[in-house]
């Protein structure tokens, strides 16, 4: 799904709103970046690329095929990240079971543990939603960030590693576009973070949710740039050696 495609979801009237109010200025990156993978794991993504609607029946909040459309241009992100030894920093959640632990989490979902138990009975395998997909798999170097919500900063250690690296701007990819990744780049905003989502290292269960949401980040808090845009500014990056 390309920028243009918000204008399928627009109205002639949001057009001209959003030419006249002078919002949507490219802010840019900075010299000191940091690569976050957002909630890549197979609860989001499933264990195939599967039509969203097959592959919910195996993992209830799975993104379907546009998952694994994103997973290798993500990885060749964190690839580039790496060559130049910018932090890789992944979010995962929790393994969470029973009322409690869940807590509001559950106030928003229709499913019951009896229909979770069913579906997973349906898998191929004992992984765990929260493992981040094997195709991006962290190495030892990386730093994974474990969060209860939405955004990777509420009551998550994102910021202490963030000011350790001397960081400056954000290249965000992952999922859910309209859900974490929303959430973490309003925080990252509010933060004064330069901050870079890339689209189609992006992706959601609804593609209205996911286009709009895009049109929303770059008119307020965010550039949405393509991932060669964002290969071209990591490629451009002086080759630094690893603080000790």
């Amino acid at each position: 799904m390309s920028k243009q495609s918000w204008n399928n979801f627009l109205t002639d009237q949001d057009r001209d709103v959003l030419e006249a109010c002078g919002q949507g200025v490219q802010m840019g990156l900075g010299a000191r970046p940091a690569v976050i993978v957002i909630d890549v794991n197979y609860a989001f993504c499933g264990e195939a690329a599967l039509p969203v609607l097959e592959s919910i029946k195996q993992w209830k909040r799975s993104c379907g095929e546009v998952a694994w459309q994103a997973v290798p241009i993500i990885n060749a992100i964190i690839s580039a990240a790496r060559l130049k030894n910018v932090p890789v920093i992944y979010t995962t959640g929790f393994e969470r079971s029973g009322h409690w632990r869940r807590g509001t989490s559950d106030w928003k979902k229709s499913w019951t543990d009896e229909r979770e138990s069913a579906a997973k009975s349906e898998r191929s395998n004992s992984r765990l939603g929260t493992d981040i997909v094997d195709e991006i798999a962290p190495l030892e170097d990386d730093i994974i960030v474990r969060k209860q919500k939405p955004s990777a900063f509420f009551e998550a250690p994102m910021d202490s590693h963030l000011t350790m690296f001397g960081i400056d701007s954000l290249i965000v990819c992952g999922t859910t576009t309209s859900g974490c990744v929303r959430a973490t780049v309003t925080d990252a905003f509010s933060r004064n973070y330069r901050v870079a989502v890339v689209e189609d290292a992006c992706f959601d269960r609804l593609q209205s949710s996911h286009a709009m949401t895009l049109l929303d980040l770059n008119t307020k808090y965010a550039d949405v740039i393509a991932s060669e845009q964002a290969l071209t500014y990591l490629a451009g990056l002086p080759a630094k050696e690893l603080e000790k």
